[in-house]
């Protein structure tokens, strides 16, 4: 789990524009006409069709991809009751993930009524707005009445993901969990210590994959829910077990083969699990802490397959994994519910995914080259692309075949593909190199420790298990901000130069010796050792760190001076470069150089673009490289275009296994219709091309912060490219954000070196 301090979360959700989501048009409005269009009196049309049609409101409005998330703020998270206003980030977190995992719109709506009439009321009259509903957080057992009732009054998809989410992503781990004990669904011996929404729901999802009811025991707060109770309502007396002699939970888990845990924390204890049958399956899913801990589980019993909900641990229960997929299909078809036979297709999409081969990207996040299905892997974890066409697919082929789809698909190969393009790539780099520097994080140097910004970044990393940081600086001002700041800075050593004398006199020695042929005296050595740029990268040299972050308040040339007088160039390199990563939501692109050679020769660009190609890889991305220019294979005349041809030829001949043309302009690079039907000869046809070399630092820069500036896309970097060691220099100003980013980099940079 990742760490964070309370001042960390009020400054996510208040910085900058207030809360976690925006509308964002999506039609043109910026002349007259676009605003006839789309408002009075073009907009008219539209509502005509719709009421001669009702279903056109799918093909005129956002409709059939708006979701309702709502709530009346009864059941939040681990907060209990804390009323609808303040269940309002929760919501809009909902949101986000929809958004982000499944390109699903959604409205939060906080209903303030605990009246289930009023509430079932109220949803019913907003329905027409949305493609489906998504119930959360409201509390047992008004949660079953109000979606029992709504789903007999609406028909489009809606479901209670508290009840069904968990239920769904957990009886996938029991099919393979099963599988793998050795044992048979119908006869395990399944335990649930917890009786609300979660619990009833899961307890019908494992009878519906094959545990039978009889086996089933389950606890509330009072003990094991049987038939000699006189204090059971209706949901629980469905699972009302005969046996009348056992009431606790050390009583019911002898000779259990399953425990699937929906209540607090630490209570379940080892005996206990010592106490089950051998094989044993224990689904700790309390959030943050689990009825028992992964290590002390599987300390137990040597033979347990263990789950939780926790990131942190093997085979995470994450209803992330379903509910935003689940929508996805049902909406795709126009799902006129989300019946049973759906939810089940979702289950053993998943769990059938979990048996696949697991894409390389995966295994890089995770720091891992072989997961595999087996008793550390029994469920997909969350960053793996392809759940949104696996369980999407699942739940609307379902649907088609319950009869219960208002639209058919019949080309299923082609709608993998639309579902596989509607996320793009924004977001993902970062997360997933974030996910493979947590796996071995590296210790990093920040040269300027004494500024509040590279403090903040530090205690990010550190907090998150990204970076191990090493502060340099004078201790009492890094002191001194980091408590005006109410920074901790716990485990973080300062290293202040001026108080290593020995360690300047040496590290100011190994300088002269390498710079003593370039006008460099000891004396003036010794005394550039006071500047913590030279004493950093002099560290990360001797292996006393394993990079360097500096820039933040320097300009690029004085960062980069020292690193490049005193770290040699990785072998067979004979210049450094510098990259920007430009994430967009078409995905990542790659710009070079765009801070260090100013008018590269045709063996340079060549040399950069090898440089850069190297460095694209280490982010498990296969590099598709433009050589732009002002023209397109020859088109005219010049300087520039002869160079960058020449650079291409060089590339060509010397590594044909690079996908790599020009001289050629941006917009043919981007645009692969229009390259195909100009120039249908390029090797870049039929290729996304996703890595640019510009021929000059000048184009190269602009470009860059063009796109960031008119374009919104996301720069990380510079990553500064070729040295043997990496040190990477900030731009000026930049955020806590950007500098995490930096640091994420360099990490995985390290990683890479090792």
């Amino acid at each position: 789990m990742a760490k964070f301090r309370r001042e960390d979360a009020l400054d996510y959700h208040s910085h900058g524009r207030p809360g976690k989501i925006e509308v964002i048009p999506t039609k043109p409005y910026s002349t007259q006409r676009d605003l006839t269009l789309a408002y009075s009196p073009g907009v008219a049309e539209p509502c005509l069709e719709i009421e001669k049609n009702p279903e056109d409101a799918y093909k005129y409005t956002a409709k059939g991809n708006l979701v309702a998330v709502i709530s009346n703020g009864t059941a939040v998270l681990g907060l209990g009751d804390i009323g609808a206003l303040a269940s309002k980030p929760v919501m809009e977190g909902k949101g986000l993930l929809f958004k982000i995992f499944a390109d699903i719109d959604v409205f939060d709506i906080e209903i303030g009524t605990k009246d289930i009439d009023e509430f079932v009321q109220t949803v019913k009259n907003i329905a027409p707005t949305f493609g489906g509903i998504n119930l959360e957080d409201i509390k047992a057992p008004e949660c079953f009445e109000i979606e029992r009732r709504l789903k007999e009054v609406l028909d489009i998809p809606l479901m209670h993901d508290d009840q069904h989410g968990t239920a769904i992503i957990s009886a996938a781990g029991l099919i393979n969990a099963v599988e793998l004990s050795g044992k048979k669904m119908e006869e395990v011996k399944l335990v649930i210590n917890g009786a609300g929404a979660s619990a009833n729901s899961c307890a019908k999802m494992y009878i519906a994959v094959g545990v039978k009811k009889e086996n089933i025991l389950m606890l509330d707060s009072k003990g094991v829910i049987h038939k000699g109770r006189t204090d059971l309502d209706q949901y629980k007396s469905f699972f009302a077990s005969d046996k009348t002699n056992i009431n606790t939970l050390a009583e019911a888990i002898q000779g259990a083969d399953v425990f699937v845990g929906l209540s607090k924390g630490n209570i379940l204890k080892q005996e206990m699990v010592k106490s089950m049958n051998k094989n044993c399956i224990v689904f700790a899913l309390a959030n943050p802490t689990p009825e028992i801990s992964y290590e002390e589980a599987i300390t137990a019993r040597p033979d347990i397959i263990v789950a939780t909900g926790r990131s942190d641990n093997p085979n995470q229960v994450n209803n992330v994994l379903g509910f935003p997929f689940i929508f996805r299909g049902a909406m795709d078809v126009r799902a006129t519910t989300i019946n049973e036979a759906m939810k089940l297709a979702a289950t053993r999409a998943i769990a059938a995914l979990a048996k696949e081969s697991v894409p390389d990207y995966v295994n890089l996040a995770y720091g891992s080259r072989n997961l595999s299905f087996g008793t550390e892997y029994i469920i997909p974890k969350p960053i793996d692309n392809r759940l949104i066409w696996a369980v999407s697919s699942a739940v609307a082929k379902a649907a088609c075949e319950s009869g219960v789809a208002k639209r058919k698909i019949t080309d299923w190969d082609a709608y993998r593909l639309e579902l596989e393009n509607r996320l793009g790539k924004d977001n993902k780099l970062m997360r997933s190199l974030a996910d493979k520097a947590k796996s071995n994080p590296k210790r990093i140097i920040f040269s300027e420790a004494d500024n509040y910004k590279i403090l903040k970044a530090a205690q990010v990393v550190r907090d998150e298990g990204i970076a191990k940081p090493i502060l340099l600086g004078d201790g009492k001002r890094i002191t001194k901000t980091a408590e005006e700041n109410f920074i901790d800075l716990s485990d973080m050593p300062i290293v202040d130069p001026f108080d290593e004398e020995k360690l300047r006199e040496s590290f100011g020695d190994m300088l002269w010796m390498r710079r003593q042929r370039r006008g460099l005296t000891k004396f003036d050595a010794r005394k550039l050792m006071r500047d913590r740029n030279y004493f950093g990268a002099m560290m990360v040299e001797n292996g006393m760190g394993d990079a360097m972050i500096s820039g933040l308040t320097r300009k690029y040339a004085q960062p980069i001076k020292p690193a490049l007088e005193i770290i040699d160039t990785l072998p067979g390199v004979k210049r450094v470069a510098g990259l920007y990563i430009m994430v967009t939501k078409r995905g990542p692109y790659f710009f070079a150089d765009t801070t260090m050679n100013t008018n590269p020769s045709a063996e340079e660009l060549a040399d950069i673009a090898v440089l850069t190609a190297n460095t694209v890889k280490q982010y498990n991305i296969t590099p598709r490289i433009a050589m732009l220019s002002y023209t397109n294979f020859g088109s005219a005349g010049g300087e520039i275009p002869e160079r960058v041809s020449e650079a291409v030829s060089i590339l060509h001949r010397n590594y044909p296994g690079l996908v790599v043309d020009g001289d050629i302009q941006a917009n043919f690079a981007i645009n692969n219709e229009l390259l195909k039907e100009q120039f249908p000869f390029s090797t870049l046809v039929d290729k996304d091309v996703n890595t640019f070399i510009f021929p000059n630092l000048a184009s190269g820069n602009i470009a860059y912060k063009l796109m960031q500036e008119l374009g919104g896309a996301e720069a990380i970097g510079p990553v500064l490219m070729g040295l043997n060691k990496p040190v990477h220099v900030l731009q000026l100003g930049s955020s806590v954000r950007e500098i995490v980013n930096m640091i994420t980099i360099a990490v995985v940079d390290a990683q890479n070196r090792k």
